[in-house]
């Protein structure tokens, strides 16, 4: 199949599966689309057993096969996606809540990798399938993040106080990027073994992060300046579309992180951008695309989240070990958010649901997996991508799901 058919079957399906969502499941879009695309996974190997002769299977297998779903993501639509979550979230907001977002992403995240990579560590031994410490760091790593396409995502669902949902936005939008630079330095050095030292490591993650907030800065300023001199909604639209995939574009080529970078863009864009460069037609405009940009790319995600398990290699013996990892990583969620919010919580700036809200709010996605995905090929890449894609499912459905009952049983008046 040509690029032009894969795009084609994909839309076709994100079209009709959510069509069938909306008209009888009634669940929310993306949740919709994973149980669709799982369901409909499900069949398709149900007919292979008994009906081999068919090979659907091994077509369908075939035509994922085709789709690079790490490259597809961390190097496409990622971009698009925390561009389009980014726009649209209220800097002053963010600024309030800096401290406790800043926290969260960066002291909750590594304290989260290193909870998780304990804990792994020990389940695997138990279970006879002994790993490296340094790779159950990277199975934290990659696990630890909330995917802020999941998280903003399902925040359109459900009503949450603006100071709460800028805290879950503004954590899942910077962890992410935070994320991606954890997990590449220490792959740099489960890869690089004893020959990489502290000082490259923390060169690598200053250079990355570092690199990746001037360069959105920067970007984002010029693109700025283009639109402030003009008035002409669908050129603008243009500048942005062209500062999303340029911007990711020289981060690749730089080696610095692209997702800090689009989401500083966003912000930018989205907020001063709004305020001084925009008229307010151009303002409906550039939202309203970036608005259905968002829906076409998530609901293209989350299919292939679903679908993906045809392709994804699976071990039997692993199933014991993954339903306990994902207690696992909701235990080392609560203690990474609570540790942080106790520190601030004097300030009176938090409600006590706070801490289950943030902790059950903090889906993984897609994200997660493609950073399984991208793992070289040798014994652990299989626990590890087994591991990781339980718990995406279980995060992005039963988390999902549940998240209305969450909130409106924890939530309180003050926050």
């Amino acid at each position: 199949m040509t690029i032009f058919d894969i795009i084609a079957v994909l839309l076709g399906l994100s079209a009709a599966f959510g069509f069938i969502n909306h008209r009888f499941l009634k669940l929310p879009h993306t949740i919709g689309l994973v149980v669709m695309a799982l369901a409909s996974s499900g069949v398709v190997v149900l007919i292979d057993l008994v009906f081999p002769a068919l090979g659907i299977a091994p077509t369908a297998t075939a035509v994922l096969s085709q789709i690079d779903f790490t490259q597809t993501v961390m190097n496409g639509m990622l971009s698009v996606l925390l561009f389009a979550g980014a726009v649209h979230v209220n800097f002053d907001e963010l600024a309030s809540k800096k401290w406790v977002i800043g926290l969260l992403a960066t002291v909750g995240l590594l304290m989260s990798t290193a909870l998780v990579a304990v804990a792994m560590w020990l389940i695997f031994s138990l279970f006879g399938v002994p790993i490296p410490f340094v790779w159950a760091l990277v199975l934290g790593a990659l696990i630890s993040p909330t995917d802020p396409v999941a998280v903003l995502g399902i925040l359109k669902t459900v009503p949450i106080p603006a100071s709460l949902k800028a805290k879950i936005a503004g954590e899942s939008l910077f962890n992410d990027g935070v994320g991606v630079v954890v997990f590449t330095v220490i792959l740099a050095v489960a890869a690089g073994g004893e020959n990489v030292s502290i000082g490259e490591v923390a060169e690598l993650f200053f250079v990355e992060a570092g690199g990746g907030a001037l360069l959105g800065i920067g970007a984002g300023y010029l693109a700025y300046l283009a639109m402030r001199s003009i008035d002409e909604h669908n050129l603008e639209v243009l500048i942005t579309l062209a500062l999303v995939l340029g911007t990711y574009s020289i981060a690749l080529h730089l080696e610095i992180s692209g997702p800090l970078a689009v989401v500083i863009a966003g912000l930018f864009i989205g907020n001063h951008g709004a305020r001084f460069a925009m008229s307010e037609k151009t303002r409906t405009h550039v939202f309203q695309f970036w608005e259905i940009s968002d829906e076409i790319f998530n609901s293209v995600l989350f299919l292939l989240i679903g679908l993906e398990v045809l392709v994804v290699s699976f071990r039997p013996d692993l199933v014991g070990i993954a339903l306990l990892a994902i207690p696992i990583v909701l235990v080392a969620r609560w203690i990474s958010v609570g540790i942080p919010i106790s520190a601030l919580k004097f300030g009176g700036q938090f409600s006590d649901g706070a801490i289950t809200i943030l902790t059950w709010g903090g889906l993984r996605g897609g994200i997660s997996v493609a950073l399984a995905l991208s793992l070289p090929d040798n014994q652990y890449k299989a626990p590890i991508l087994t591991i990781t894609y339980a718990v995406v499912v279980f995060s992005i459905i039963f988390q999902g799901m549940t998240m209305k009952w969450v909130v409106a049983r924890f939530i309180k008046k003050n926050d």
